[in-house]
């Protein structure tokens, strides 16, 4: 066999090739390394987290039947609405306190749109001089909806608010129509736990991971 012999560049652009390659050939199974040891811890935590989840899903159902008694009581004694957002309950030497409630989720019906329609064709003959103009800039801005296509509880009452100042009652009664569409959705229950501290000051109890 004929022996190959190599000029001093071309030796060293062969030396530079054999390191590109080995290069290459580590990252590509550092790289492997990576995926299969997450693959790995996350196959072995995510049990874990299941049963996690699973108990405080059961200490939660357990903390609502401990109470129930109470909040029905409390419905009877004190005529408190049963959709009422949360109830607080505290210990008798005033240590600990306990919140139970729900988390809503600004919603309407179609007939918001056909109130959405009327303010906006009502103050579309606002603007005629700058505090007109104004003012509808301001209301427009209450229209504007959030990222889940809904409007906001709190912009409608502020609408209400300029609505009744304004005095127009084409005005009010678009804003009525948004008002009487409202259908808040119930999203999430919770439960809050407390405790006062050596200072008197409440300290929360941490009862998710993104809290502890």
């Amino acid at each position: 066999m004929e022996e190959i012999r190599l000029t001093g560049s071309e030796a060293e652009e062969y030396r530079k090739f054999k390191e590109a390659k080995e290069k290459d050939r580590l990252k590509k199974e550092n790289r492997d390394a990576y995926k299969q040891l997450v693959d790995e811890a996350v196959r072995e935590v995510f049990p874990t987290l299941q049963e996690v989840s699973k108990s405080l899903a059961r200490s939660k159902q357990g903390v609502y039947e401990r109470f129930a008694d109470a909040l029905k009581l409390k419905e009877e004694i004190f005529n408190t609405k049963a959709d009422q957002k949360s109830n607080t309950f505290s210990s008798a030497d005033g240590m600990y306190r306990i919140t139970l409630g729900n988390h809503q989720t600004d919603d309407y019906d179609d007939t918001v749109n056909e109130g959405i329609a009327k303010v906006k064709e009502v103050i579309s003959s606002f603007a005629n001089d700058d505090n007109s103009r104004l003012l509808v800039n301001a209301i427009m801005k209450l229209l504007s909806r959030d990222a889940m296509g809904n409007l906001k509880a709190s912009r409608v009452m502020q609408l209400r608010k300029l609505a009744t100042e304004s005095g127009n009652a084409e005005l009010i009664d678009g804003v009525e129509i948004i008002e009487k569409a409202y259908r808040p959705q119930i999203s999430k229950t919770f439960v809050r736990a407390e405790y006062k501290d050596d200072n008197g000051k409440w300290v929360s109890v941490p009862l998710g991971m993104t809290e502890a």
